[in-house]
């Protein structure tokens, strides 16, 4: 595969969200437990984890994608990064606590932290569309996707490591560390954004079409379709390789390392054959990862469990690292020129509602043991059916007024 020679602004913002989604996802894997210890009945709050973070990160899409369109990309990313640092070094201070009042601050953490995800990537997502030629942007978007995928399995992978030697806190510490290095990393950018303004308290009034932008609607469909599976995989998967004796990160190992090869060599899919057909390839392969992962279950040999497991996990690594970049790719496509800040927002809107979507049906079908793992991927199964459905009958309808 040979690369474009893309501009300096672009690899350092690779390495900036590297960075910065190891720092929020290095945390997943063990908050489960944390939430355990902090209340006698933390074991049914698992899904608030995800869904308070999901929620806030949604609500301050609107905002970010405004005034990344506004005041510039690198304000924006800058105000997320360091959100992200602060929520870090308090998480220690909720395990000091009562347990009412720990498990309180634990969920007003949770949603400080979806805040720095609702802004930092809102602003990155604007700078790369700026910055990637059409006629290549889905295999930009994938190397830029490939850069993510390091970190967030990078992150659940250390996780449980890190937990074990040296202990929760320690773990959040080194969250802190790699935001610390984010905020680095993002102070060698170039802004993008010609001509930013100085802030006003206008650009915070928000309006329908500066959360749903009518034009990215297609794409953030599909988005939100897709990751109802990803809600349901964080909560879930980490109790999955607990049940079954493995790093908590397991799953994601397998997945990380699917989807860096997908993205470096299927990335450019979508800009040859189109998004909505690259795109139900990827859907197809979300249902089969989910529903071999729910499978997996239902066998009584544990070596059999854990080798079906593996292979749902690297479906689902095949699934995302097709489907991601086609989404950001299509999501740039249809953004206009001046708005692509609010293109994004709309895009992470659904990304985050889906996520939380996923995440609280968990609370409805799953009640922590392994013969309700099988009902809550169906949630999954049907979401991606759904998205397959929706996106054939977007590409007839388009190929019906060509």
């Amino acid at each position: 595969m040979k690369i474009p020679r893309y501009p300096r602004n672009f690899w350092i913002i690779c390495f900036g969200l590297l960075f910065f989604i190891m720092s929020f996802n290095i945390i997943i894997p063990e908050l489960n437990n944390y939430v355990k210890e902090l209340h006698p009945k933390g074991k049914y709050y698992l899904g608030l984890t995800i869904t308070l973070f999901s929620v806030s990160a949604a609500i301050s899409r609107p905002y970010s994608g405004k005034l990344a369109d506004h005041i510039g990309r690198k304000k924006v990313m800058y105000i997320g990064a360091s959100i992200g640092l602060v929520s870090c070094l308090i998480y220690p201070l909720a395990g000091t606590l009562s347990p009412l009042v720990g498990i309180l601050t634990y969920f007003f953490l949770r949603l400080a932290h979806g805040f720095s995800a609702g802004f930092l990537p809102t602003g990155a997502t604007a700078l790369v569309t700026d910055i990637l030629p059409e006629k290549n942007r889905g295999l930009g978007m994938g190397i830029w996707g490939t850069f993510i995928s390091v970190g967030f399995g990078a992150g659940q992978l250390l996780s449980s490591w890190i937990t074990n030697n040296w202990g929760i806190n320690a773990l959040f510490m080194v969250a802190a560390a790699f935001a610390v290095i984010t905020l680095l990393v993002m102070s060698q950018l170039e802004e993008t954004l010609p001509d930013p303004k100085k802030f006003k308290r206008e650009f915070l009034r928000i309006t329908i079409s500066d959360i749903l932008e009518r034009p990215v609607m297609p794409a953030a469909v599909v988005m939100f379709l897709s990751v109802i599976s990803t809600g349901i995989v964080f909560v879930i998967t980490p109790e999955i390789s607990d049940f079954l004796g493995l790093n908590k990160g397991w799953f994601f190992g397998f997945y990380v390392v699917s989807t860096i090869v997908v993205r470096l060599f299927v990335s450019g899919l979508s800009d040859i054959i189109g998004r909505r057909k690259t795109l139900i390839i990827g859907q197809i392969f979300m249902f089969l990862s989910i529903m071999t992962v729910a499978i997996s279950q239902k066998f009584n040999d544990a070596e059999t469990v854990v080798l079906i497991y593996s292979i749902g996990a690297s479906l689902f690594g095949v699934s995302t690292g097709i489907s991601s970049p086609t989404i950001f790719a299509w999501t740039a496509d249809l953004s206009l020129e001046s708005r692509r800040g609010v293109g994004a927002g709309t895009m992470f809107i659904a990304l985050e509602t889906g996520i939380m979507v996923g995440s609280i049906s968990t609370m409805i079908t799953y009640d922590n043991t392994p013969d309700t793992i099988f009902r809550a991927f169906l949630v999954g199964a049907t979401a991606a059916l759904v998205g397959i459905a929706y996106l054939a009958w977007h590409l007839l309808k388009r190929e019906s007024k060509t």
